[in-house]
């Protein structure tokens, strides 16, 4: 099948809103998806029809103890720029990430210096989509801003400005000390740029690490695991001294046809030196790398709470958060929930660099974009339309609610991993390096990942589909004996053929 612009984007609209209303099923709505060339990426495919909140067992602590404000020269740029546009009313649509959360809570510190008003709109994300399609499609101008999945990035290029020539081309609007620099460059180049270009401002990043009891660890004189067979073999020793007492080596998010089983699945792939693709872009899964991926996997099960297989990331995050679990490779997001007030294990987690491979699949010898690597990752970009009527007064919001003190505020009020530098490096971030609500003591284990490990599955549309369909469905028929035996080079070899048909017939061969 093949789209006009025009005909792609009443097309996506059209699905989108039928999901929405429960016309067709999310596995109806992907492949849809994939045929009219739209993909998700990591987190956007689990959240579909599900606004995320704030993820994983965290909440908010609070604003008042971090409203310190912003530097002088920058509470002067605000009042004085922004004022000129009061009155205005700018909208952004977006899904429940936690800096959306935190902007559209402390707002009024935008809007009483400016006097513009600002509407947060936070729908599930195929809405998201939707919303902002419709938008582009007839250049309507009614969203100012948009929340932009790093997948569609692409799709959006003719529609919204590059924030850092607008920033250069309009210096009486240019807040001063915005500091572009200062961006994570690999969260820069996989989150927000299309072949170089800036399509919005990087503004959300989930990303594995390791997590692990050191209470338990410490009882038993186990080392931290460092590979993928130390883990599992620290796996093994703990669920086996520590029957009596309810608690497992390990939990998996593995539940049959969902998103948290590929991500898991893809991680174990990718750390015993494999692909998902290969250079050729065949399905490579079935390959020796791939299939030990999935044994090592198979192992882990043995391992983990019964309910594993019906579980997701937030099934994943309460086998932790209620004692359950003593070894965990997963999002960073998990961790500040972990020291939450109301955890049955405050204090006892610490975080740690993910599992290293053997052997990683070099980029080149990947397909479709891939790259393996030690940390999976999900992101998103907040991007200003090409069509909005408030132009300016959007941009100025798109600054405020990017520069380094509120970005660093998003961080303080969730201990969720930033976006710049300096909000890593920033005294008060720093202070909350332990235990308690909202700690930021995992961070410096999240800029390694970011700086120097993370991976990011393939870009092409169909993987929508087949990351939430094909591929955790047939693992889930493997991991609950349904079929293959327990075989996993059946399961893989089957998967192969399914999936390089399909992407033979969508013309991606």
């Amino acid at each position: 099948m093949s789209f006009k612009k025009f005909d792609q984007q009443t097309f996506i609209v059209d699905n989108a809103n039928a999901y929405t209303n429960r016309q067709i099923s999310k596995r109806e709505f992907l492949r849809r998806m994939g045929l009219a060339g739209v993909g998700f990426s990591a987190f956007g495919l689990g959240m579909l029809g599900n606004p995320r909140g704030l993820r994983r067992g965290s909440s908010l602590i609070g604003t008042e103890a971090y409203a310190e404000g912003l530097p002088d020269n920058q509470a002067k740029w605000l009042k004085d720029v922004g004022s000129k546009f009061k009155g205005a009313k700018i909208r952004y649509s977006t899904e429940s990430t936690p800096p959306s959360v935190v902007l559209n809570q402390i707002k009024k510190e935008f809007t009483d210096p400016t006097g513009i008003e600002v509407e947060v709109e936070i729908v599930p994300l195929e809405q998201v989509l939707a919303k902002a399609t419709q938008d582009v499609q007839g250049q309507l101008g009614s969203y100012d801003l948009y929340y932009l999945d790093q997948s569609w990035i692409s799709m959006f290029q003719p529609d919204c400005i590059d924030p850092v020539a607008y920033y250069k081309d309009k210096p009486e609007l240019a807040m001063p000390d915005f500091d572009w620099d200062d961006f994570s460059k690999p969260l820069v180049k996989n989150v927000a740029q299309v072949e170089g270009q800036w399509m919005g401002i990087p503004f959300d990043i989930p990303i594995f690490t390791l997590m692990y009891r050191k209470d338990i660890l410490e009882k038993h004189k186990i080392a931290v695991p460092t590979t993928y067979e130390d883990f599992l073999t620290a796996a093994r020793q703990i669920s086996e001294a520590e029957k009596g007492n309810g608690i497992f080596g390990t939990g998996l998010q593995a539940k049959s046809g969902h998103y948290s089983l590929e991500c898991d699945w893809s991680q174990a792939v990718w750390g015993h030196g494999g692909s998902i693709f290969n250079k050729n872009k065949k399905f490579s899964g079935n390959d020796e790398q791939g299939v030990a991926g999935l044994k090592w996997y198979q192992e882990l099960l043995k391992v983990s709470p019964p309910n594993s297989t019906a579980s997701t990331w937030d099934g994943q995050f309460e086998m932790m958060h209620s004692g359950q679990v003593a070894l965990v490779q997963s999002w960073d997001e998990f961790f500040p929930g972990l020291d939450a007030d109301d955890s049955k294990v405050k204090g006892l987690w610490e975080p740690a660099k993910p599992l290293t491979a053997k052997k990683l699949r070099a980029p080149a010898d990947a397909g479709f974009n891939e790259q393996p690597n030690l940390g999976h990752q999900g992101g998103s970009c907040i991007s200003l339309s090409k069509y909005s009527k408030n132009k300016e007064a959007a941009w100025i919001f798109m600054q405020w609610g990017c520069c380094k003190e509120i970005m660093t505020r998003c961080t303080l009020l969730g201990g969720f991993a930033p976006m710049r530098n300096s909000s890593f490096a920033d005294p008060r971030v720093k202070a909350k390096a332990k235990v308690g609500p909202g700690t930021t003591r995992h961070l410096e284990t999240v800029k390694w990942v970011i700086d120097n490990a993370m991976a990011t599955e393939p870009h092409m549309a169909l993987w929508a589909g087949l990351s939430t369909n094909e591929i955790p469905t047939e693992l889930g028929k493997l991991l609950t004996g349904q079929a293959y035996g327990g075989d996993p080079q059946k399961c893989m070899d089957a998967l192969a053929k399914d999936i390089d048909a399909k992407v033979k017939d969508a013309g991606l061969l």
